[in-house]
């Protein structure tokens, strides 16, 4: 039987050895796996930026991926290590809320806690359990090891979840915040297509507030209005602040935690 895909979610960049060496463990204990980076440009420790990009990735890979999520600043202390499963996929993640977006989408998940010793390398480092521990791990499951025998079942509602960005209505606007800002300057906000279908009904004329500058309506795409501030759903499903050609982050002062405030465009 070939071996499930394996998907990589670190903050561990690429200048140290770090991830290298995960992959090397994971080739030698279940040779022919496939690795596929999700990502390691976490900022370091940055849970919740890790939970937001596993949400938005995790549905691309196929259904049996076993997902490798090492954002682990409390790395060496009692914080649990655990497996979810939804459906055929697994994630092996710390139990610091990196899963809270999964616990919410998957909600027939169960979970077990790592606790078998004898699935980790023979010697464990307190600084360095994604080689140690996650790895092996995540290379017998991916070789077929069933996922309830890495440990006793935890119930998930008692996993520990990290409040989460989310749209909400006041006053007669729609209010969220900057969440994510990628390579490009695009901004990200915690306002989803549906927030939007539902309070402007379907409108696409709606105006955009954030940091003192206003943007009106909704664009197709990055180029459908000249080279200064749109407004537009990325492929997220979510609503972005982006400048065509440009750096909107740079270019208009924004940053993550940043208040967006959207009004319909009658006003």
């Amino acid at each position: 039987m070939n071996p499930r895909p394996v998907a990589l979610l670190t903050d561990f960049g690429l200048t140290d050895e770090y991830v290298g060496v995960m992959k090397g463990v994971l080739l030698t204990l279940a040779p022919g796996l496939t690795i596929v980076d999700l990502s390691h440009g976490i900022r370091p420790g940055d849970v919740r930026q890790a939970a937001l990009l596993l949400a938005a990735g995790y549905r691309y890979f196929p259904d049996d991926t076993v997902y490798v999520c090492v954002v682990d600043p409390g790395v060496g202390s009692d914080r649990r290590i655990v497996a979810l499963k939804a459906g055929k996929r697994i994630f092996l993640a710390p139990d610091n809320g990196l899963l809270t977006p999964i616990l919410a989408a998957e909600p027939d998940a169960t979970a077990r806690q790592v606790t078998r010793a004898d699935l980790f390398l023979p010697a464990v480092s307190s600084t360095f359990h994604g080689r140690d521990i996650f790895a092996p791990t995540g290379a017998r499951l991916a070789g077929g090891l069933p996922v309830e025998e890495v440990g006793p079942p935890v119930t998930p509602a008692s996993l520990l979840t990290l409040p989460m960005p989310a749209a909400r209505q006041q006053g007669g606007r729609l209010h969220g915040e900057i969440v994510a800002i990628d390579r490009f300057g695009n901004c990200a906000t915690s306002i989803r297509d549906r927030d939007l279908l539902l309070f402007a009904a379907g409108k696409r004329d709606i105006r955009v507030h954030c940091h003192g500058w206003t943007i009106d309506g909704l664009s197709p795409h990055y180029r459908a209005s000249g080279e200064g501030a749109i407004a537009l759903i990325n492929s997220r499903g979510v609503l972005e602040i982006a400048v065509a050609n440009g750096n909107a982050a740079s270019l208009l002062g924004l940053a993550e935690g940043a208040p967006v405030v959207v009004d319909p465009g009658d006003r």
